[in-house]
């Protein structure tokens, strides 16, 4: 199989693209669909006293967790167990990673993890099994997420430029499931019962993977690396390339912070701040401003890849480290305006426009910054370890999850408009870093 798009393919990129898209679309749909709900869930029903005690295993973990931080309330509980799930699961795909890689294959891992995930989704439908459904999405997502963004590179020659455009593709298709995950999900589970949108995301992880595996024929699965037992070895060179990335992925971790947050304590600054009346008795659920926070990404895709394309025919398009900068500066703004918005509100509710501008600056600073940054990491990692640092990557949602859910117990202390302020500060520190480091980080990024 050539890697090389024909017309008949998928808008000028391979077909394979095409399956990945739509199965990333699906998976995402049924992880932010659970995502949408969790700290709601876990708010206003899981860790009440009258539930919380029903959960196997839950008290154990409950009382280690609170030797290191303290005594939690149930919001700064929520948030601490929302933010070491989003960690996990980001740091699941550097060892999926590695499985991929080197024991199962890409493809079998990506159905394996596709296979845990359903399963995790189906067990959150019994309070009691908490612990274990968010293990298996865990899992899951860990075989999953680093394998198939890897197979997206795979489709392309090394030096191939409709891989940034690729991975715009890959990311929207993300977005599409976001999109529609809190509307469908979010829904079910605010006005019918919690239950009710978790089942509805385990089904759109099973339409995943019929997907998938219709389309499991048009995808690069490369031989597993461990020729005869002996280990893949990199060149000095190679080494450097790799450290600069892992510096590169430290630093995004700010930007994802703030949009980790989005997930976890900004559901309840909406629903207890943000006036969300918008006449004759009408008011617009908590979880669709999640969905808005896609929609905004899926506007704006199109319109930032045509800018970039005129940018480079003038050649003034500025370098891939440059732009995940700007996003930083965006996602830094963004906060702002929530910390602005409280502040001109006083004891009034926040107007619902200063939400609205929220998503829609962060959805500008996720587009200059995510997809950029993935597919620097897909170009410019070795290709011996390629996989493994596309699974990396997620290292930065890792830090990003620990980080957001450490900072969600200061929400109450601080008061939002002191704890948008300290967001806001977190994405400039990013915009501020990338800028000081842009020279020495594309040195080594530039001779690959």
């Amino acid at each position: 199989m050539t890697n090389i798009a024909t017309p008949k393919d998928f808008f000028g990129h391979p077909k394979g693209l095409t399956y990945i898209a739509i199965t990333e679309a699906w998976e995402r749909f049924s992880f932010y669909g659970m995502q949408a709900l969790l700290v709601l869930y876990m708010n206003d029903r899981l860790f009440q006293p009258e539930v919380i005690g029903g959960l196997w295993g839950f008290d154990g973990f409950r009382a280690g967790l609170e030797a290191i931080t303290g005594p939690l309330s149930i919001q700064a509980l929520a948030a601490q167990v929302f933010g070491i799930y989003v960690s996990l699961v980001y740091f699941g795909p550097i060892v999926g990673g590695l499985i991929g890689d080197r024991l199962l294959g890409r493809t079998k891992a990506v159905l394996l993890g596709a296979v845990f995930m359903a399963a995790g989704h189906f067990l959150m439908a019994f309070e009691a099994a908490f612990l274990l459904a968010v293990s298996a999405l865990i899992i899951g997502a860990g075989l999953l997420k680093g394998n198939l963004a890897a197979q997206v590179g795979a489709l392309y020659p090394k030096e191939d430029r409709r891989r940034d455009g690729g991975y715009t593709i890959y990311f929207t298709a993300i977005n599409v499931g976001a999109f529609i995950a809190p509307l469908i999900c979010g829904t079910l589970g605010e006005l019918y019962g919690w239950h009710y949108g978790f089942g509805a995301a385990g089904v759109g992880m099973i339409l995943g993977i019929f997907i998938y595996l219709k389309g499991v024929r048009h995808l690069n699965d490369p031989p597993l690396k461990r020729d005869q037992g002996e280990k893949v070895r990199l060149n000095g060179h190679e080494w450097q390339v790799v450290a600069a990335l892992l510096v590169m992925i430290l630093i995004t971790s700010l930007f994802w912070t703030v949009q980790s947050q989005i997930w976890n304590t900004y559901p309840l600054w909406v629903r207890e701040h943000v006036n969300l009346n918008i006449g004759g008795g009408l008011s617009v659920p908590v979880t669709w401003f999640q969905s808005l926070d896609s929609l905004v990404v899926l506007v704006l895709a199109p319109m930032t890849i045509a800018f970039w394309k005129g940018m480079s025919k003038r050649g003034a398009e500025p370098v891939d480290l440059t732009k995940v900068a700007l996003g930083c500066s965006l996602f830094g703004l963004a906060c702002l305006l929530l910390s602005g918005g409280q502040m001109l509100a006083g004891a009034d509710k926040v107007s619902i426009l200063f939400p609205v501008l929220f998503h829609i600056v962060v959805g500008l600073g996720y587009l200059f910054s995510a997809p950029v940054a993935l597919a620097l990491v897909s170009r410019v990692a070795p290709a011996a370890v390629n996989a493994m640092m596309i699974g990396a990557y997620y290292l930065g949602l890792f830090i990003a999850g620990i980080t957001s859910g450490w900072l969600g117990r200061f929400y109450e202390p601080l008061q939002p408009i002191g704890f948008w302020a300290l967001h806001a500060g977190i994405g400039l520190t990013g915009a501020v870093l990338f800028l000081i480091l842009h020279r020495p980080l594309s040195h080594y990024f530039a001779k690959i």
